[in-house]
């Protein structure tokens, strides 16, 4: 579908801006004008808010550019609450329009030289967070004000919705935009999802981090970032995000490195489809790290996971899902001194194909969750058979492919595991059978033994002097049995009388007079009789079959 934007864009040309912060934040906490050059003192109107007036030409407030091309004109506090926020009543605005109309000659032009269709951030925030799009939200929000220009010098407002967590997947951004409006739509943004956009610029993406003061988590993802050179002095803007998605930008192992070594508290980082085969280790660990997110790459040799020790030493979680990992090389000394603190990994779709790789994950001292789903090892199995020796082959591990492993599924999957292996040649147990046989002993196959109900039997049909074999369903009731006879023994199901006779039992005839009694409750076997009399017939005076 797309996306309507706005006729009037009051960006591409210069205004008045107003800005708040949560209803947890007091005016004292606004940005703090400050002079830049020039004379024209500040003026702090007196009231029970705080409003800011700022020569548009020679003062900037603390962190903004000076030399941006939007001239911030005045701060209006407005509430920020649960729900729609609310406006609070603001003093008349000035209406200073020499002063306007030289911010116009001097900025006005310059957005208007932009590529149309190149969008920057801050277009996408003001039609994303417009009124129309995004009338409120559930937390806590900065509301942003700003004043476009109308007809006949006219001052028509546009109000923004700012959450905290800002979602701007796949809205065309290729550029920043002007820095003074990044902060004043990001200066309280904490999460930002920039990805599936057409972001190709480090520092155009450093021109967003670093106007956002409190962001923690970031996502570029699927952004093409393949080729690019990240200069070091773009990672600064990156020190205090905690969470960072690099999914499918084909940026470079190196770049992922300058970038790690430059926030001290990254937490969780996500590299997946970005086609690494080989990594080379950082000068400097990454010890903060806890989730690395690393699938459908060609991590192949075991060697290269290796390195995620000294790179991560406090990882805990490691998804390594369709990597084709062949196997793992390392004993049990060298596995019990990797990954120290690794508490779950995951390795669905790789290439293990020996029971000898899957019992090594038993050997990392603090690991407690396993997902290997769809390896080569367990293509020959049924479901029941790859559930029951996954678990009897991780003792240590309590959690498998998402689920908890009691007690009682341990022990009946262990003894399991000792039965299947029981019939194989001695070559082809895995170790783990002979430590099961210690504890278990040998244990003799199961019986197989069918519970379920039978649904026919095979009968001899007794009426008169003819004798004649049926089938019958043994879901049925006695009423159901009498109408199948009925075309049989040529005789209406009121008039006759049925009998059930057991050719094991020598207690006689059974009379089968509940009609509304299933059949399967008389335990009718293959070779048992049926005896069909008349009503006004007694059944001694019927002679049975041998």
């Amino acid at each position: 579908m797309e996306r309507h934007r706005t006729q009037s864009d009051p960006l591409r040309r210069t205004g008045q801006l107003v800005t708040s912060q949560t209803t947890r934040q007091t005016t004292s906490e606004l940005p703090t004008p400050v002079q830049s050059g020039g004379t024209g003192p500040l003026e702090r109107r007196a009231g029970s808010q705080e409003h800011l007036q700022l020569d548009p030409v020679e003062h900037s407030p603390v962190g903004f550019d000076v030399t941006a091309s939007v001239v911030l004109d005045s701060f209006d506090v407005v509430d920020c609450c649960e729900g729609p926020s609310v406006q609070r009543q603001t003093e008349t605005e000035t209406s200073d329009s020499s002063a306007e109309g030289e911010a116009m000659r001097r900025f006005g032009s310059q957005e208007s030289l932009d590529d149309l269709n190149d969008r920057t951030l801050v277009e996408v925030i003001r039609e994303r967070y417009s009124p129309e799009n995004f009338p409120w939200c559930t937390g806590p929000i900065r509301t942003v004000v700003v004043p476009s220009t109308g007809p006949q010098g006219s001052h028509l407002k546009d109000r923004v919705n700012l959450p905290s967590v800002m979602v701007l997947d796949g809205w065309g951004v290729s550029q920043a935009g002007d820095q003074a409006w990044i902060v004043a739509f990001c200066a309280h943004v904490t999460k930002l999802d920039l990805s599936h956009n057409k972001l190709q610029d480090w520092p155009e993406i450093n021109k967003i981090v670093s106007n956002t003061p409190n962001l923690e988590s970031l996502n570029l993802s699927y952004n093409h970032l393949a080729g690019l050179t990240l200069e070091p002095w773009c990672t600064k803007a990156f020190s205090g995000v905690r969470s960072l998605s690099l999914n499918n930008t084909k940026v470079s192992w190196d770049t992922v490195l300058l970038l790690i070594q430059e926030i001290p508290e990254l937490e969780e980082l996500f590299l997946s489809l970005n086609g690494y085969s080989s990594l080379s280790a950082p000068s400097v660990a990454c010890p903060s790290l806890r989730l690395l997110h690393i699938t459908h790459n060609s991590l192949q040799d075991w060697a290269e996971v290796r390195k995620f020790s000294s790179m991560f030493p406090g990882l805990e979680t490691l998804v390594m899902a369709n990597n084709n990992l062949a196997s793992i090389q390392d004993n049990k000394d060298v596995l019990q001194r990797l990954f120290p603190n690794l508490r779950s990994i995951n390795l669905h779709n790789s290439g293990l194909h020996r029971w000898e790789d899957v019992e090594k994950l038993n050997f990392f001292p603090k690991l407690e969750e396993v997902q290997v789903q769809g390896i080569p090892l367990l293509q020959a199995f049924t479901e029941e058979e790859r559930i029951h020796l996954m678990i009897a082959q991780l003792p240590a591990i309590s959690w498998i492919n998402g689920s908890i492993v009691t007690d009682c599924e341990r022990e009946a999957a262990e003894r399991f595991f000792i039965r299947y292996y029981s019939v194989h040649p001695e070559e082809e147990q895995p170790v783990r059978y002979h430590s099961l046989v210690t504890k278990y002993g040998k244990l003799e196959p199961l019986a197989e033994v069918d519970l379920q109900p039978r649904c026919c039997a095979q009968v001899e049909v007794h009426w008169e002097e003819k004798v004649q074999q049926l089938t019958i369903r043994l879901d049925q009731t006695v009423a159901g049995l009498k109408k199948q006879l009925r075309t049989v023994v040529q005789m209406s199901t009121r008039s006759m009388r049925l009998y059930y006779i057991d050719r094991t039992s020598v207690s006689g005839p059974e009379e089968m007079k509940f009609n509304t009694w299933a059949l399967h409750s008389y335990s009718i076997q293959d070779g048992d009789q049926l005896l069909v009399v008349p009503k006004t017939k007694r059944k001694a005076g019927v002679k049975l079959a041998d």
